[in-house]
């Protein structure tokens, strides 16, 4: 095994393990399945009743299901089983039964011919990358190259005199995490891809951090007690871009800003 092949393995152990612990409560919270931004996406990719679709690291299915309402086809891929699991129970609590799920690893040439997806979109896998732009390919090639083909990046975008710091904490509360990107190197990723008439949409999802935290799962436990710290003091700094405040009283909450980008294939 070379060099790349043993860190890009180590860090898939990495994201098997943090998300298949993250399993449950991920796939229940609902600044992860909120029905406003889900409504948000699927309207700025102006998904129809023509379109097939991939979902790359669907996680536990929220995004699949939400455009299988209302595409012919759907097809979730993800490393975790246990993420797949649970978007099989997604998926026969909303009573779909046009979604195909795959266990895969979406960092290596996808198991789909090429241009066969009108529609390819992935949300919240682009700061657990190594290399985002590799997949990026990956997403052009299966993306069908007829009048319609689009594909769509839903991730953090943090402002560039804060992203460094944001990784670094990142980093402790969720060993996975590698580096969110900022909007400027989000949409230059899209254009070197070859993608046009790119359009974007933004969001935020806000969280109480004891809910957050309770959620996560550091290295070190006692990280955890740290990110409090952090958070806290990041309290009218807003040096993570954040925006963490108190509400209730003391209660910290904070909100992540989300970029939606959505570019057509080039044809030639």
């Amino acid at each position: 095994m070379s060099p790349s092949e043993s860190i890009s393995s180590t860090h898939n152990e990495s994201i098997i393990s943090q998300f298949t612990k993250q399993a449950i409560p991920y796939s229940k919270s609902h600044n992860v399945s909120n029905e406003n931004e889900l409504k948000q996406l699927v309207e700025l990719t102006k998904a129809n009743r023509n379109d097939i679709v991939l979902d790359l690291a669907c996680g536990p299915g929220i995004v699949s299901c939400a455009f299988a309402k209302i595409v012919n086809h759907a097809t979730g891929i993800d490393l975790t089983p246990a993420m797949i699991d649970q978007a099989k129970i997604l998926q026969k609590e909303k009573g779909l039964t046009n979604i195909t799920w795959k266990v895969g690893d979406i960092t290596k040439k996808l198991p789909f011919e090429d241009n066969i997806f009108s529609l390819v979109v992935t949300r919240y896998s682009f700061h657990h990358l190594l290399d985002p732009m590799s997949v990026l390919e990956e997403m052009q090639r299966v993306c069908d190259s007829g009048s319609h083909g689009r594909i769509a990046i839903v991730d953090i975008t943090i402002e560039p005199d804060k992203v460094d710091a944001f990784n670094q904490v990142e980093r402790i509360r969720d060993p996975s995490h590698v580096r969110a990107l900022t909007f400027t190197e989000l949409k230059s990723m899209m254009q070197e891809a070859g993608l046009t008439n790119i359009k974007t949409g933004h969001y935020k999802v806000t969280h109480q951090l004891s809910e957050h935290l309770q959620a996560s799962f550091p290295q070190n436990p006692e990280d955890l007690d740290k990110m409090r710290q952090i958070f806290a003091e990041d309290i009218g700094k807003n040096r993570l871009g954040l925006e963490i405040h108190f509400e209730e009283g003391n209660v910290i909450h904070f909100a992540t800003p989300i970029t939606i980008m959505v570019g057509e294939k080039y044809r030639s």
